[in-house]
């Protein structure tokens, strides 16, 4: 373990921390120019540029023969986005929620994450595979966009409140322009934390997959946390929800999918016995906890993040690989990642 891994990790968490800042001005102010809702904007705009640093570093990962990495990267971040960054946002700032509005988009999160399940019990995932999913992502945007077309005056609802914040641009073009240099750091810093933390861990001796599973998905997944933090600091509960949702059904959708397109992959042992599960339960446990009440609330919060600390905790017990089949990863040079 070196300085200069440290160094990149905290430079690269500085940048994902701006860039989710500079982001999300971008995102909102663009909801604001074109009458779009930021529940929408959280579930595109948002959510495709912070699914960003997983979708490089899953491709990347593809690509230099380590898929592990890329689909521990992908289960390990829609595990944290739930458990972790809704759970965070919760405890600063009880989230608000319309139960009848994220019903659709919640209802996705689950059907996505259940395809995944299913086509990932075959274990070996091949080209066609990752055209189901992609063409399903294709299918829900469009059937998302023609909702929101359809409730155009409940889509104005909340944005007077960010507008009084102060917080995004008047002119669409300054908007977009943000949104761009938001998604540069954000890839700038994804790279660097990716680099510093594969470096640290790998001096560790710690595998492929609980590096995908753990320190690399935490890294790729600080964009939707910083977003979430400054949405959930600002009042912005519903992009910090709506980014939730939105990365999570594109990790699945697209990452994977495209991964999938570019190379045959085999699902570790590991992940299919144990990590998917997990997967599956804290999809379902957020699913009432989403469509019940007004808010998510600080003890939902709370036990949110407790539970996320749990896993991580279990990735590191040295009787896991005994008891869920997983075999250790041979010691190969982490792969920078291409922005």
């Amino acid at each position: 373990m070196t300085a200069l891994a440290f160094l990149q990790a905290g430079g690269g968490l500085a940048l994902l921390f701006v860039g989710g800042e500079i982001l999300l001005r971008g995102a909102v102010g663009l909801s604001l120019r074109f009458g779009l809702s930021p529940l929408l904007i959280g579930l595109t705009v948002v959510a495709l540029a912070t699914s960003m640093p997983e979708l490089v570093v899953t491709l990347t990962a593809g690509v230099q023969g380590v898929p592990d990495i890329g689909v521990g990267n992908v289960v390990g971040s829609n595990i944290a986005n739930i458990l972790l960054i809704l759970g965070l946002a919760a405890l600063l700032c009880p989230i608000e929620r319309e139960p009848k509005r994220i019903l659709r988009d919640t209802g996705a999160m689950v059907a996505a994450t259940a395809v995944f399940i299913l086509l990932a019990c075959a274990q070996q995932l091949s080209f066609v595979h990752g055209a189901v999913m992609l063409v399903l992502l294709v299918a829900y945007l469009a059937y998302s966009y023609r909702v929101e077309q359809r409730s155009y005056n409940e889509a104005s609802t909340g944005l007077e409140a960010i507008e009084e914040a102060g917080a995004t641009p008047k002119s669409a073009w300054v908007a977009f322009a943000l949104v761009l240099v938001g998604v540069v750091a954000l890839g700038g810093g994804s790279e660097l934390l990716v680099r510093g933390a594969s470096t640290i861990a790998r001096a560790a001796g710690v595998s492929e997959t609980v590096i995908g599973l753990t320190l690399v998905a935490f890294g790729t997944s600080l964009p939707e946390l910083a977003t979430a933090i400054v949405a959930a600091f600002r009042g912005h509960t519903e992009v910090a929800l709506g980014n939730v949702l939105g990365s999570n059904i594109f990790n699945i959708l697209l990452i994977l999918g495209a991964l999938f397109v570019i190379t045959p992959v085999t699902v570790a042992p590991e992940i299919l016995n144990f990590d998917i599960w997990v997967l599956a339960a804290a999809t379902l446990i957020a699913v009432p906890v989403m469509l019940t009440g007004k808010h998510i609330t600080r003890l939902e919060g709370a036990v949110f993040v407790l539970l996320y600390l749990a896993f991580v905790w279990i990735q590191f017990d040295p009787h896991k690989a005994a008891h869920f089949g997983a075999a250790p990863a041979p010691a190969v040079e982490a792969a920078p990642t291409q922005s």
